[in-house]
């Protein structure tokens, strides 16, 4: 595949910071340049602010367009990430292609949001989805659009058992294990209810959010807050099962990243982990089921500890595999 000079904007990247904001999207960006690829990154690297911070990563995609001259703006986010895209491409005269990762797609519920996100995906060259439910989601919005089915993958150097010692852990086995934000959706204070019901074991939790509170001082529960990404593969190594029974899920890069470290998965039935958690890696629950879920951590709890299934299973969506398909819907947009 030739080469291909690629502008990426995203309203998410890691800064010193911030070295958690946007991480998820490294591995691709590394792998899309040992490929050959060139890739520039025109982002915003902090949270909160103003929202004029957005007209300035439009100001910023623009100026990069016109400097570099990208064959093709990938833009990450519908919106407002995908209209500063959209407005590189047009300064650029290059096609734009964008990803929906799942806010972006749920916001579109609101005419308002709609309405401004109509414009990026209907002037896209391609639209990614990196799941199949997202996609079937997005495509309910914008009749007509056929996205793209890609996730963005694992690194599966970085997150090799073999190579990553674990972290320092004080509680009993099981150890059940949480990744990401503490906010309703996660579905965290149901995981922590269902712990306590299980009656065994430890749970940790690697984030933060607004129901830090709701978890702290329960018994058996210990809470990390943010991490840096590159620390996360010690917590999944010190970890038996990581649990990510999200009321909704888009994709689950959490539960991919642990079966990858060989860990047993507990993942919601309501989004995009089925599509990659085999019955040999893993557990599907209703997240609105809680005895489902206390169900669920007891079944996982027995299943091995290391799980060479869970891999194997996971090894299919390895980062640089990923970045290959997307580095192909990136290299038809500019051939079109």
């Amino acid at each position: 595949m030739p080469a291909v000079r690629i502008l990426l904007v995203t309203q998410m990247w890691p800064t010193a910071a911030t070295p958690e904001l946007g991480s998820f999207l490294v591995p691709m960006v590394r792998e899309l340049r040992a490929q050959g690829h060139e890739v520039d990154v025109a982002a915003i690297g902090r949270r909160g602010g103003s929202p004029l911070k957005y007209a300035r990563l439009a100001g910023r995609a623009v100026a990069a367009a016109r400097r570099r001259r990208p064959d093709v703006v990938f833009a990450h986010f519908l919106f407002p990430a995908g209209a500063a895209g959209l407005a590189a491409a047009r300064a650029a005269d290059a096609p734009l292609v964008v990803m929906a990762h799942g806010q972006d797609v749920a916001n579109c519920d609101r005419r308002a949001i709609r309405a401004v996100t109509a414009p990026v995906v209907r002037g896209a060259a391609a639209v990614i989805a990196n799941s199949r439910w997202l996609a079937a989601r997005l495509a309910a919005h914008f009749p007509g659009v056929e996205p793209e089915v890609c996730d963005l993958g694992v690194d599966l150097a970085e997150f090799d058992p073999g190579t990553v010692a674990p972290a320092p852990w004080p509680g009993d086995h099981p150890r059940f294990l949480c990744v990401g934000a503490l906010i309703a959706r996660k579905n965290v204070v149901a995981l922590a209810d269902a712990f306590a019901a299980l009656g065994r074991g430890s749970l940790t939790y690697v984030g933060d959010g607004p129901l830090r509170a709701e978890l702290e001082g329960r018994p058996g529960v210990m809470l990390t807050g943010r991490v840096a990404h590159d620390a996360v593969p010690a917590w999944l190594a010190a970890c038996d099962v990581l649990c990510q029974p999200s009321a909704i899920e888009p994709f689950g890069l959490a539960a991919l990243e642990a079966m990858a470290m060989e860990r047993t998965v507990v993942a919601t039935t309501q989004g995009g982990p089925p599509e990659f958690v085999t019955p040999e890696a893993g557990v599907l629950v209703d997240p609105a089921d809680p005895a489902a879920l206390v169900a669920g951590l007891a079944r996982a709890a027995a299943m091995p500890a290391p799980n060479p299934a869970a891999r194997a299973a996971a090894g299919a969506h390895g980062s640089a595999r990923q970045a290959a398909r997307m580095a192909a819907v990136l290299a038809r947009a500019v051939g079109r």
